[in-house]
């Protein structure tokens, strides 16, 4: 299977035997400056955005979400510059990436990409597109990369984060599928040419390389900004609490409990004759004068 150029960067310097083998440099001629990080940046982001941009719409079948994972792919890279630079293969990195973010579950629960988008005009390629969507995603990512991108099974592997034998498998069982339905593709290297075909149809403009940086330098300083402000409130709200707290325990109030063994309550009755002459007595003496009422000891 022969490689995608878009696959690859090619590499700026020869190392090992052949430096040996190369001509000296006059000595009027002197060594390129080297490029700055942004330039870099720029360089392989013209390099692989066009052909990577067609490779996500195959695997999601949406124009505008292929244009948006590649677009987050390339921030991801800005910010981890430094790691992605010194990677042995930074164009896979960000192919990695843009297909991560292209086939995230959470995709199918935005608005926007719940509606399926405008076929392609082709009916043969709009076959093809529909086989495709319908295999399940680890086997699609493994047919794209291998039949579409021209990885071998090694790399196909690593970057689906998968043994070989279970990539082998998926490549197998989705040649499987796409072979029933259209048996015209069942020779891998038609499928090849077919994928490479349906995917340069599609004319997939990607963004300005400078308004991917500036996009994810935004990015990062919102979060940053948001993350400042969350730090902020949970500050002031742990303060907030500690003041506000008790210093002290305070054991709960038990709740009420029924008292055993009370006699019931009794109403009181008629008065006797002896308490009513009594009762009047104590009123008439109480009304008439100094006079106080003293105990009477018998």
């Amino acid at each position: 299977m022969t490689q995608n150029p878009a696959t690859r960067l090619p590499s700026p310097e020869v190392t090992g035997p052949q430096r040996e083998h190369t001509d000296p440099l006059p000595e009027s001629e002197s060594p390129a400056a080297p490029l700055t990080p942004a330039q870099a940046f720029d360089a392989l982001y013209a390099f692989c955005s066009p052909a990577l941009v067609r490779q996500t719409y195959l695997l999601t079948g949406r124009r505008e979400l292929a244009r948006e994972s590649v677009e987050r792919a390339f921030q991801l890279a800005w910010e981890r510059w430094p790691e992605v630079a010194v990677d042995r293969d930074p164009a896979g990195w960000v192919r990695a990436m843009a297909y991560e973010f292209a086939l995230s579950p959470w995709q199918h629960l935005r608005p926007r990409h719940r509606h399926p988008e405008a076929p392609v005009a082709d009916p043969s390629d709009r076959a093809l597109m529909a086989v495709l969507q319908k295999l399940p995603p680890p086997q699609r990512r493994t047919l794209l990369l291998y039949d579409g991108v021209g990885l071998d099974l090694p790399e196909t592997a690593a970057e689906t984060e998968a043994s070989t034998p279970t990539t082998a498998g998926r490549l197998l069982r989705a040649r499987e599928v796409v072979a029933t339905r259209l048996p015209e593709l069942s020779d891998p290297g038609e499928l090849h040419r077919r994928l490479a075909e349906l995917a340069s149809t599609e004319r997939l403009r990607a963004a300005v390389p400078r308004t991917v940086r500036t996009g994810g330098e935004r990015r990062v300083r919102f979060w940053t900004r948001a993350a400042i402000a969350v730090t902020v409130a949970l500050i002031g709200t742990t303060a907030l609490t500690l003041r506000t707290a008790p210093t002290h325990y305070e054991p709960p109030v038990a709740p009420g409990a029924e008292v055993q063994g009370v006699p019931a309550r009794v109403a009181q009755g008629s008065l006797s004759d002896a308490e009513l002459k009594l009762r009047k007595k104590l009123r008439e003496a109480t009304a008439s004068g100094p006079e106080r009422l003293v105990p009477d000891g018998r």
